[in-house]
């Protein structure tokens, strides 16, 4: 394959979170989408065509596809590590939905056999990538609150069985708010802090069972298998530390909160789910915030393929990387055992701090 051509992509999972994806990368020059692949071939088919996608079929299939580069892998949790194992198998790089894997040795087993293989494996979320959260991480990284030193996020929803029409994954090993939405503000912590060392935590459950609001299968009852609270103090590696709660049990809905505070201000972030919004940046002695110009692109999902399309290309890293969802996974399955144990737990694993992208970087350009 010429490294002056665009990346050839495979799409494994046609559900609700593939339609962002193919509108994206369909439009990226960079990437070639190839093809779509699910275990229900109709789905499979449908999402090919609305999309404009050549081919549709088997997983089987598209890892035989001579020109795909990168299996982009949308499955559910429990299927992320034998998908992305399979892709490796067949000497492709890998895009997974996070979380990486639902364990710590699943994961660093898949960073493992891809260096092994010669592969890249790069995980969600990409959201860290668009201008939102970029435009936040150049402002802390050019001094405009001073040292950092202590950050509070918060996600509280009541949960997502009020609109999602198949909500009981979220629910299951493997989800739940802590490694459902944990990745977006533990990510962005990590972009922002460095590694983390240390976590305490407690976590709840209000309820056994929930019932899904909306669709066919409105009215019916599935279980809740995983906690649906989770309150943690995250120590970092440089001494600073954050506040961070996440919900699915909170009938006020207060999602999308990230603050970091240093020694000469707090920067209020936008909503690390989403790739665009504004900062806004408290000062010391200054009687009134300033709003930060965003400045950046803001696609949306499918913007990390992009970046790890370009980095196979050139042979640079990859910002979105499988070493920094691992450590994002063993932060929060540390926040969880902390919460199991009634006791802090040390983070193990470690990762050098991505920098933030320039402000001329653009998934929509011709750079292949």
């Amino acid at each position: 394959m010429s490294r002056s051509s665009a990346v050839g992509v495979g799409v494994v999972g046609a559900g609700v979170i593939s339609d962002t994806y193919l509108e994206n990368m369909t439009r990226f020059p960079d990437l070639r989408v190839l093809f779509v692949a699910d275990i229900v071939p109709e789905r499979a088919r449908a999402q090919a065509e609305r999309y404009g996608v050549p081919g549709y079929g088997s997983v089987e299939e598209l890892l035989s596809h001579d020109e795909i580069e990168i299996v982009v892998n949308l499955t559910i949790p429990i299927a992320h590590a034998a998908v992305d194992h399979a892709a490796i198998a067949a000497g492709k790089s890998v895009w997974s939905e996070k979380p990486l894997a639902l364990d710590r040795a699943s994961a660093a087993t898949l960073l493992e056999t891809a260096d092994a293989a010669g592969v890249r494996l790069a995980c969600a979320p990409d959201t860290v990538l668009g201008a939102g959260i970029q435009s936040a991480l150049r402002a802390i990284a050019r001094g405009d609150i001073g040292e950092p030193l202590t950050a509070t996020t918060m996600f509280h929803v009541p949960g997502p069985e009020l609109w999602h029409p198949n909500p009981d994954f979220l629910y299951a090993t493997g989800a739940g708010p802590l490694l459902d939405m944990g990745p977006y503000y533990v990510t962005t912590l990590v972009h922002a802090l460095g590694p983390v060392a240390r976590v305490s935590a407690v976590s709840s459950r209000s309820h056994l069972q929930r019932t899904i609001g909306s669709g066919p299968r409105q009215g019916e009852t599935f279980p809740v298998e995983v906690p649906t609270h989770h309150a943690a103090l995250i120590s970092f590696e440089s001494g600073q530390s954050a506040q961070s709660t996440f919900s699915f049990q909170n009938a006020l809905p207060r999602a999308g909160m990230v603050e970091i505070s240093g020694t000469e201000g707090t920067l209020v972030l936008p909503d690390p789910n989403t790739f665009d919004g504004d900062s806004v940046l408290w000062r010391f002695g200054e009687d009134a915030p300033t709003t930060l110009p965003l400045v950046g692109t803001t696609y949306g999902r499918g913007t990390g393929v992009v970046d790890l399309a370009r980095s196979i290309r050139t042979g640079g890293p990859e910002r979105a990387s499988g070493a920094v969802a691992q450590h994002v996974l063993d932060t929060l399955l540390s926040i969880a055992d902390s919460a199991d144990r009634g006791s802090a737990v040390d983070v193990t694993t470690t990762v050098a701090q991505p920098t933030p992208l320039s402000e001329s970087w653009d998934p929509a350009a011709p750079t292949l």
